[in-house]
């Protein structure tokens, strides 16, 4: 879960000056105003001014930096904003993949502590706890196989029987877990520019279901498909990352799952509904 796709090889965790510059610049803008401002990719215009992926139904996704609320599925009250400590009742459930097409049985594994949180390509190989303090957090893999690694049963000893896995953790008030949410989404960003035939992540979608929760999330493009440097238009991702908060709790759920766009944004709004 901790690298990037198969196809196209891992991407090295030291990044070109210009894109360290972007996030020192973003992440500065974030101290002095309490909200961070994700840089766009080299060459392309802010996340704001593009159009937002079509969605079936009522739901509405739009791009960083322009997240509007997303109405609830009929007949069902948006989620409200969580309080207290996270438990494994606040992690996604194997059922929610039913619900896109996944019919093979998938277990789910457990477990508290520390460790590596998302993807190691664009975070470095650094744990939740050296990124951002706190005495821990809950991390649940969910997996085809029971044959788990034994240093880290929430990953999958075969990587292709890796559907999921999510880290959710805690803060001391809603605003911290913002401060959180914002700085985990920001190490993503410098894997939306890769070298033309390396995997790559799309452009950020937001997602609001309620006042305090929210979730952003990027799809995950094959080498094959990144011609120019960046995830092309008009093509399906291959599963993908996500950065969630609900209230005080936070959290980051990656899909190995090869899901395109409609599915990928059904397991993001189930999880934030969950969390």
């Amino acid at each position: 879960m901790n690298g990037g796709p198969a196809a196209g090889g891992r991407r090295a965790a030291v990044r070109p000056r210009s894109a360290v510059a972007a996030l020192v610049a973003a992440a500065a803008c974030g101290l002095a105003t309490g909200r961070f401002v994700l840089p766009p990719p080299p060459g392309t215009a802010h996340p704001a001014a593009r159009s937002a992926p079509a969605t079936k139904g009522a739901s509405a996704l739009a791009t960083a930096g322009a997240s509007a609320p997303t109405p609830a599925p009929s007949g069902s009250a948006p989620p409200e904003a969580a309080t207290g400590p996270v438990t494994t009742a606040d992690l996604l459930d194997p059922a929610a993949f039913g619900a896109v097409g996944i019919t093979a049985q998938i277990y789910a594994r457990d477990r508290f502590g520390d460790g590596a949180y998302a993807n190691s390509a664009c975070t470095g190989e650094k744990t939740l706890t050296e990124t951002l303090g706190g005495p821990g957090a809950h991390f649940r893999g969910l997996v085809t196989s029971t044959r788990t690694d034994p240093d880290d049963p929430t990953m999958a000893v075969d990587r292709a029987d890796q559907v999921a896995r999510e880290v959710a953790a805690e803060a001391l008030r809603p605003a911290l877990a913002q401060n959180f949410t914002e700085r985990l989404l920001l190490e993503e960003v410098p894997c939306q520019n890769e070298p033309p035939g390396h995997w790559v992540y799309g452009r950020t979608t937001t997602l609001e279901l309620a006042p305090d929760v929210s979730a952003s999330w990027m799809g995950t493009y094959q080498g094959s498909l990144n011609t120019s440097g960046t995830a092309p238009e008009g093509k399906e991702p291959c599963g993908g990352i996500a950065v969630l908060r609900s209230g005080n709790h936070y959290g980051v759920l990656e899909v190995d799952a090869c899901l395109g766009t409609a599915a990928m944004s059904h397991i993001v709004r189930t999880a934030l509904s969950q969390l």
